[in-house]
């Protein structure tokens, strides 16, 4: 959906399709990690008989299959919030299944079933931390705050470096979706300090390089130099 093109009524796109589905896998890992702690808790006072050998082998296979899939991402995905969450989910995953195996090999050998409650909350607890994690930096994106991989400060400091630059202000940072940024400024510039267009080019191509692709910003002269106000 997020590569859909932009449309008359939705001019940005649907990017933001990602966003929603990072905030939807974060619920969904907390939802999780509560039924996961309600019945281990539940089962502190009743362990259940385990049948070891099939939840062993189950664990292993939970372990490789989820530690594959998180391979398949490869490395880029730090810089987009939805994959990001797609792989927090599948290492949790096999964190999760590695405690079970631990857990599984330890009843088989003490016969203590009540060490498979006392695996699933922790288990839960670790996975709703991640799942905490991630709802935070999703609300954080839903609400345009700015990308943690963007610093503002480094993007208005490399603005003031540009020749002529004595200022910049109204400047907004947000994610048009988990992977591309976008940036609107004013810029106020020495007239006379060069060519505007070249510099409205050199500072596109600096913002390119911090992670921002799409700015949008205002050339504005001193306000020394704005037209005196008509008399009311």
């Amino acid at each position: 959906m997020s590569a859909r093109p932009a449309s008359a009524r939705f001019t940005y796109g649907y990017g933001r399709s990602t966003q929603l589905a990072s905030l939807v896998n974060a619920v969904l890992i907390l939802m999780a990690a509560a039924v996961v702690i309600v019945e281990a808790l539940q089962r502190l006072g009743r362990p259940v008989e385990m049948s070891t050998g099939p939840v062993a082998w189950a664990a292993a296979a939970g372990i490789v299959v989820n530690l594959l899939s998180a391979r398949l991402f490869g490395h880029g995905h730090q810089h987009d919030l939805n994959r990001r969450a797609a792989v927090v989910h599948l290492l949790t995953d096999a964190a999760v299944s590695a405690a079970v195996l631990g857990s599984v090999l330890l009843v088989s050998l003490t016969g203590w079933t009540v060490l498979d409650s006392i695996t699933a909350i922790g288990v839960g607890v670790a996975v709703a931390w991640s799942g905490w994690s991630l709802l935070k930096e999703s609300l954080a994106v839903a609400l345009d705050g700015v990308p943690r991989e963007i610093d503002r400060q480094t993007v208005e400091a490399t603005m003031l470096e540009l020749p002529g630059v004595i200022e910049v202000h109204h400047l907004h940072i947000w994610g048009m979706s988990t992977s591309q940024n976008a940036l609107t400024a004013h810029i106020i510039r020495t007239p006379g300090a060069g060519d505007d267009m070249a510099l409205l080019h050199e500072a596109k191509r600096r913002l390119a390089a911090l992670g921002i692709a799409h700015s949008t910003l205002q050339l504005e002269p001193p306000p020394s130099l704005h037209p005196a106000d008509p008399p009311s």
